[in-house]
């Protein structure tokens, strides 16, 4: 019987290969309470720093993580004020950061990115909320489309770590947290 392909770009050698199988999607466990995560976007690089949200959110969504309310601020030194005041408002069981510092010429990046840092983990522990960060500070940025294009493929690496990171510590908090109330810890 003669029969002809339906995709003429499909070759005569790629008919008869077997299909490739697929891995399942790994199953991650549950949460005993829904849990509500605030993400906080710097807005400085915003085409970059929001290939971090869109990951995060595919994500945490695969990690049980349904519930994510999003907020902008206009760059990452005002991430940490708008971190501790979710925090204290109990709404959400953890807080992610993400923000780009740049060298603008104008003072030294590591000193922003460090004390937005300490910021960060301050709230983190004053409040006991986990506060994840995403904010990167890269050794060096240009503003070349080669530059942006490899900041937005790694922003969106960190984004699905942030992600893991959260739900895992989250779930490590839950447990925790159980036996401290069962008076095991």
């Amino acid at each position: 019987m003669n029969q002809m392909l339906q995709d003429p770009q499909v070759q005569a050698s790629e008919v008869n290969q077997p299909p490739v199988p697929q891995e399942p999607a790994p199953k991650h466990p549950h949460f005993a309470k829904p849990q509500r995560v605030a993400f906080v976007q710097a807005c400085w690089h915003r085409d970059v720093v929001e290939e971090a949200r869109i990951a995060f959110m595919r994500e945490a969504e695969a990690r049980h993580l349904t519930h994510v309310d999003v907020f902008e601020v206009p760059g990452s030194f005002e991430i940490p004020l708008h971190a501790q005041v979710l925090a204290k408002t109990r709404r959400y069981t953890a807080i992610v950061a993400a923000g780009l510092v740049v060298d603008g010429g104008i003072y030294r990046h590591e000193f922003v990115a460090d004390t937005v840092i300490k910021a960060l983990m301050d709230v983190q522990l004053r409040t006991e909320v986990p506060v994840f960060s995403a904010v990167l500070t890269p050794q060096q940025f240009h503003e070349t489309e080669v530059h942006y294009d490899f900041f937005r493929r790694h922003f969106a690496i960190k984004g699905v770590e942030v992600a893991a990171a959260c739900a895992e510590t989250l779930l490590g908090l839950e447990r925790l947290r159980g036996q401290v109330a069962a008076g095991i810890v």
